[in-house]
């Protein structure tokens, strides 16, 4: 039963293509199944859809002259919204204690390490990666200059974590380890976020 319907769909199969070969729109290329040459079908025999191409539109090259016409544009117009003065929240991305924190005025953020500086001092976070306002966005390559932006913040406290148990056991052995972990802590807060008031 099931030989006699794979048969049936194979024929069926060979007679469509057959009319569409004497119809003019496949080419005997194209009923080959060992081809290694790609037969590119008409447009007429599948529809497009949203697969047929990609979704995105055709990439345009700029020319260089176009691109510094541009940049000089851009710096233009961000130099003429810092001339302003009102700002608004700034935020910034900073990087420190090996981590990368997005910071904005008034914030607390909670660091995994001691540092230096004793509770009470201001402290200046020099690496910045990113500073942005609600309309335009500074962004360093990897870092902004320190003439650019200026990211001040205070210890506020310098603590230890609650006590971890590091626990290994295995069953059946008589083993067991145990480890506390207790990890220093400081605590800061971010007082300001400044940026200069041109870019070059």
């Amino acid at each position: 039963m099931a030989l006699r319907r794979g048969a049936a769909e194979l024929w069926r199969t060979g007679c469509r293509l057959h009319s569409l070969t004497h119809t003019g729109v496949l080419s005997a290329a194209a009923i080959r199944h060992q081809s290694s040459e790609s037969v590119s079908l008409p447009s007429s025999v599948f529809p497009q859809t949203s697969l047929s191409r990609p979704p995105w539109s055709e990439a345009t090259h700029i020319s260089p002259e176009e691109q510094q016409r541009q940049h000089a544009a851009a710096v233009q117009k961000v130099d003429a919204r810092l001339a302003q003065g009102n700002l608004g929240r700034l935020f910034a991305v900073v990087h420190f204690a090996s981590r990368q924190w997005k910071v904005t005025n008034e914030d607390l953020i909670l660091i995994e390490n001691h540092i230096e500086a004793e509770c009470g001092d201001r402290i200046r976070m020099e690496k910045v990666l990113m500073v942005g306002a609600e309309d335009f966005t500074l962004i360093g390559r990897p870092l902004l200059g320190k003439d650019l932006v200026r990211v001040e913040a205070t210890v506020i406290e310098k603590t230890e974590s609650w006590p971890k148990v590091h626990m290994r056991f295995w069953k059946r052995h008589r083993y067991q380890r145990k480890k506390i972990i207790v990890q220093p802590q400081t605590v800061l807060r971010i007082n300001s976020i400044e940026v200069a008031p041109r870019l070059t």
